[in-house]
């Protein structure tokens, strides 16, 4: 078995694959205060959920953007699995070829999804993460990685409005009613929600423009669903985009790996 870990700012998600088969999901918060006991023993018990054993496990592949917990998560995964875990990261085979002006600042999140997008539904193709930062990112039809924009996610939005404005309060994200409110918590939901739909819906239709072709776009991440469900300009919302990428990538990794011993 196999477990794909990826590690956000917002929460740490991880997978359990039988074959090819994902049997397992499990989601956590990031916080950089943990102990490599404490997520061992977290990932113990997600282990023990699932009715598997720690030896069932043959590998791990981490996709990380939080430096500053890989160490524990690393020194976890040695001491309670018994394995050194493969990250996302120079050396690793991808399958995508990057095409930006410096490749090693591209997030391991946003190549990982490239590669889950473009093997799992082809090419040309526009990968959206609706994270803690939203990320639209252009593969090729040829498999390369040519570039993206990034906005502020959608918590951040609503965050930063209510502590940014004395008088407002913290709000659920969700969809009111209608655009015009007649109280402040639907107003500012109104806003933050419809906004958003809005901003997707420009930022897709300006990307296509820019690259004068029509594109695939597979939309991923949290708040990914409720965006998704709202607009005709996203053709596939898939929660387990991640996922995918990772065991894709494990999957080219090893292969390379045997055909260099010759195996």
């Amino acid at each position: 078995m196999l477990i794909v870990i990826d590690i956000g700012n917002t929460n740490i998600t991880m997978g359990i694959y039988h074959q090819d088969q994902l049997i397992g999901t499990y989601r956590l918060t990031t916080k950089f205060q943990r102990t490599s006991d404490e997520y061992g023993f977290m990932l113990l018990s997600f282990l023990s959920a699932s009715s598997i054993s720690a030896d069932d496990i043959q590998d791990i592949i981490i996709s990380s953007v939080v430096p500053k917990i890989n160490y524990s998560f690393t020194n976890c995964i040695k001491k309670y699995l018994h394995k050194n875990p493969i990250f996302i990261g120079p050396g690793v085979k991808t399958g995508i070829d990057i095409r930006i002006d410096n490749p090693s600042t591209l997030g391991a999140d946003r190549l990982v999804d490239a590669a889950g997008a473009y093997y799992t539904y082809g090419g040309p193709c526009l990968v959206i993460d609706f994270g803690t930062a939203t990320t639209y990112d252009v593969v090729s039809e040829k498999g390369e990685f040519l570039g993206g924009a990034t906005a502020p996610g959608i918590g951040i939005c609503a965050t930063a409005l209510s502590s940014q404005a004395a008088k407002l309060p913290e709000i659920e994200i969700q969809k009111p009613e209608r655009v015009i409110a007649k109280n402040t918590i639907k107003s500012m939901q109104a806003g933050v929600f419809f906004g958003y739909i809005g901003q997707t819906e420009y930022l897709i239709k300006q990307i296509k423009k820019e690259y004068q072709q029509d594109m695939k776009v597979i939309s991923t991440g949290g708040l990914g669903r409720m965006i998704a469900k709202e607009t005709d300009f996203i053709d596939i919302y898939d929660a387990d985009l991640t996922f995918k990428g990772l065991k894709i990538i494990y999957d080219k990794t090893k292969k390379n790996l045997y055909e260099k011993q010759g195996l």
